[in-house]
């Protein structure tokens, strides 16, 4: 069973933590993040995208970067901007977005559930980004961004966090995103012991939503420090790392759509006559148009919309990758009609997140950035846990969760210390 445990978050003062807080560091370009700081000097963004406060040009990898967030974050420290807590406590993370609302626990998880597959992954993680992590995990002794994590729901667990929501909120803001967020301290003893109770008794498993490599790398330093540790004993902060556990019937996945850069030397008839054999093409007009079901699929070619629905015989809804729509589009269009055969690599494909909007897509084709677009229905919580209970990987860019976490207001410190 899955372990989680409460933490001392360091965490700015209510008056500026929305000032404090941020997106991740992984939805936005360095351009983007100082926009978004804005020259705020108690924005997170000065950690996580630390090369904003460099020269321009500077490699976002280097050493420079990296002690420039290292400076940053213990100035947010020293000036009191990030202040930690007295004892180890749990936090309810609330985010409402256009009316639909979640609600997490904010607590530690076990770097040993990981590497023990009892938090599971969907995705395959990257070397180089893994290392990212890992690099500034090791400048700062801190998780500065949490994972974002699902579990199947357990009641008590949700009367727990009801129950906390009934109190004033210690935050309690709208991003300029137009989401709410607010934050619920949990510090009695026996909430903090049912909590962790519940958990280890109640939920087989976790699985990773968003945060897939900075999982792999908080793992991957767990052991690293227990080897450098010559009285480790497996309570040290560095065995855990920092997460928001969501229930998963709260969660909302958004579609992840595709744009191609060209019809792999294929005339427009000629592109059309192959799609026909693999689905039912249907032309809808200028309006747009949105899939309303699984194998059902849009899209946006030379100014029209159209709506396709993979034939039988195409998809297999016995198979947990071959059921899902990013599947049945590579298998039978990306790869054999437009010859785009690996989605990690080409270049000629581009994927943009359902929170952009088709509009975004049609915009894309219009202005010559693509040839041809395709909306897809979104993947669903329970396509997303079987795949990662059976041990399957979803294919690249598969799902978009909104809204997005907060950074900035917990952050968790990982040293040899124990709480």
């Amino acid at each position: 069973m899955v372990k989680v445990r409460p933490f001392k978050a360091l965490r700015p003062a209510k008056e500026i933590a929305s000032r404090v807080s941020c997106l991740p560091y992984d939805v936005m370009n360095s351009a983007e993040a100082a926009a978004m700081a804005n020259g705020d000097e108690v924005s997170l963004l000065n950690i996580t995208r630390a090369e904003i406060c460099c020269p321009d040009g500077t490699d976002i990898h280097s050493d420079t970067v990296y002690a420039k967030a290292k400076e940053n974050f213990d100035k947010a420290r020293q000036k009191g901007w990030l202040v930690q807590d007295s004892t180890p406590c749990y936090y309810i993370y609330e985010e409402v977005m256009n009316g639909r609302s979640q609600s997490g626990i904010v607590a530690a998880a076990a770097c040993q559930d990981y590497d023990d597959g009892l938090i599971k992954k969907h995705e395959l993680t990257r070397h180089d980004k893994e290392e990212d992590r890992m690099v500034l995990t090791r400048w700062l002794n801190a998780n500065i961004e949490p994972v974002f994590l699902a579990y199947k729901s357990v009641p008590r667990l949700d009367e727990i966090v009801a129950t906390a929501q009934r109190s004033t909120p210690e935050y309690d803001f709208i991003s300029s995103d137009g989401v709410i967020h607010r934050l619920w301290v949990v510090d009695n003893p026996k909430t903090i012991n049912e909590i962790e109770q519940l958990f280890e008794q109640n939920v087989e498993a976790t699985y990773v939503a968003d945060g897939h490599h900075r999982t792999a790398a908080a793992a991957r330093i767990g052991k690293e420090f227990a080897a450098k540790n010559p009285n480790h004993n497996g309570r040290e902060n560095y065995n855990f790392f920092m997460a928001v556990i969501f229930p998963d019937s709260q969660l909302h996945i958004m579609d992840y759509n595709r744009l191609v850069k060209d019809l792999n030397g294929l005339s427009d008839s000629d592109f059309l006559a192959k799609l026909t054999t693999v689905m039912n093409v249907q032309k809808v007009g200028s309006e747009q148009y949105s899939p309303s079901a699984l194998h059902e699929f849009s899209m946006y070619f030379q100014g029209q919309w159209y709506k396709l629905t993979a034939k039988p015989g195409t998809y297999n809804d016995a198979d947990p990758v071959g059921v899902l729509d990013v599947s049945v589009l590579t298998d039978n269009v990306l790869t054999p009609i437009l010859g785009i055969e690996d989605m990690r690599t080409s270049s000629r494909i581009d994927f943009v997140g359902g929170i952009r909007g088709l509009a975004e897509l049609k915009r894309r084709v219009d202005n010559g950035d693509a040839c041809v677009a395709f909306a897809l229905y979104p993947v669903s919580m329970k396509q997303l846990t079987d795949i990662a209970d059976t041990g399957n990987i979803m294919p690249p860019k598969t799902t978009w969760f909104e809204p997005k976490l907060r950074s900035g207001l917990f952050v968790k410190l990982v040293d040899n210390n124990v709480e």
